[in-house]
């Protein structure tokens, strides 16, 4: 395109001009040659030039290729060999895995697999499949949307190739954990990096970071609950969260004298507490309770999916359960706001063991929340969170 200036206008009424029709006409970039013109004024030259989309890769933990116990045997070795999944030394990690967990685990697994997995395969996979078709409608035509996980398929990389493939020079990662864990979301991040930087054209690179205050995320989970709340009229929200080593809580204390040690430490968030995920999933109850206008008294946060061997942070889901029933509470519904997709953790473990052992103890009726999901409100969010990145 050539635009003409009057024989008057000086170059620098000229660029401003230009300039404020770029700011207008966004999803190109510019490239200009300012000269003399044979009358004296100044010619502006201008070649349109699509844009390069942005890439926006969601990060999912991951799930085995199918229930098969040889599937469930390996992505069980890859996700526990990750050292900031199981943060010990080597050798113990290699004794603990070899030794305990593989040769009993794989099979129990992939029973409780089984019974969530559907025709078309791993809930994880499904829900986000989902989202990332929903975000890349919300995005348009300036991003390009994949997804990979953290273990097996469809993995990083993967996803990494898809986007270099499809123009991308600029990254946004997306780890879809909501609160902060070196064994979720920093790991995810990690091999992200690693991946991406192991490439011989390495792009920009930005990450969304955690959201478990993000208004966006927390309305989105909220809308979900509420109706299901109103209409199961529950005695008691138990907010159940994924667990994780306290010694892992205390490594992410960037002061060494905060995080547990003492009973308030996560009341509130505050510089010492920053990256603390048991501070993060508090808070995010806070956020919901809130929202949803509950009584605190009504309601409990706890930790779920724990591992033998370690302390882990506390109190307990299946711990708790029989506490709240021993207090008088016969209707419980349950919210699992650590996972933005429904999955093993959430299914099984609370939808069909956690509903299981509270009918056993004699409650009246259970009630699981669904995840975000593909909810538009959480594609909503989610859009915003990547387009601000």
């Amino acid at each position: 395109m050539q635009r003409n200036a009057d024989q008057n206008a000086t170059g620098h009424e000229l660029r401003t001009e230009v300039d404020a029709y770029v700011r207008t006409n966004p999803g190109y970039e510019w490239t200009s040659r300012l000269r003399v013109g044979s009358g004296g004024g100044y010619v502006w030259f201008m070649t349109e030039v699509p844009a390069s989309p942005v890439g926006v890769l969601l990060l999912q933990l991951g799930t085995p290729d199918s229930t098969e116990v040889s599937d469930v045997r390996k992505y069980l070795r890859e996700f526990l060999s990750d050292p900031r999944v199981i943060d010990l030394p080597g050798p113990a990690r290699w004794l603990l895995l070899n030794a305990i967990i593989l040769p009993f685990r794989p099979r129990r697994s992939a029973e409780a697999y089984e019974k969530v997995w559907t025709d078309e395969g791993s809930p994880l996979i499904i829900h986000t499949e989902a989202l990332a078709a929903k975000l890349q409608v919300a995005l348009g035509d300036n991003y390009r949307v994949a997804y990979g996980m953290r273990y097996q398929s469809p993995s990083i990389a993967a996803a990494v190739q898809q986007l270099e493939t499809q123009g991308c020079r600029e990254l946004v990662l997306f780890p879809q954990f909501p609160q902060y864990a070196s064994a979720s979301g920093g790991s995810a991040v990690q091999a992200a990096l690693e991946i991406i930087g192991s490439r011989w054209n390495v792009p920009e690179v930005r990450t969304v970071g955690s959201f478990f205050d993000h208004p966006g995320f927390l309305d989105a989970a909220a809308g979900i609950a509420r109706p299901l709340l109103d209409e199961f009229a529950p005695d008691h929200v138990l907010f159940s969260y994924h667990g994780l080593p306290e010694k892992q809580i205390r490594k992410s204390d960037t002061s060494n004298e905060w995080c547990l040690t003492n009973s308030w430490c996560c009341d509130s968030m505050n510089e010492k507490n920053a990256f603390c995920y048991r501070a993060q999933c508090f808070a995010t109850t806070r956020g919901l309770i809130a929202r949803l206008g509950l009584d605190g008294d009504t309601t409990t946060t706890t930790f779920q999916s724990r591992l033998a061997g370690q302390k882990w942070i506390e109190p307990y889901t299946d711990k708790e359960l029989p506490k709240l029933y021993d207090s008088g509470v016969r209707r419980l519904a349950v919210l699992t706001p650590s996972f933005t997709a429904d999955c093993l953790e959430t299914i099984e473990e609370i939808g069909i063991r956690g509903r299981a052992q509270w009918e056993g103890l004699g409650g009246e009726a259970f009630l699981l929340v669904p995840c975000v999901n593909a909810d538009d409100r959480w594609v909503a969010a989610a859009a915003a969170m990547a387009h601000d990145a």
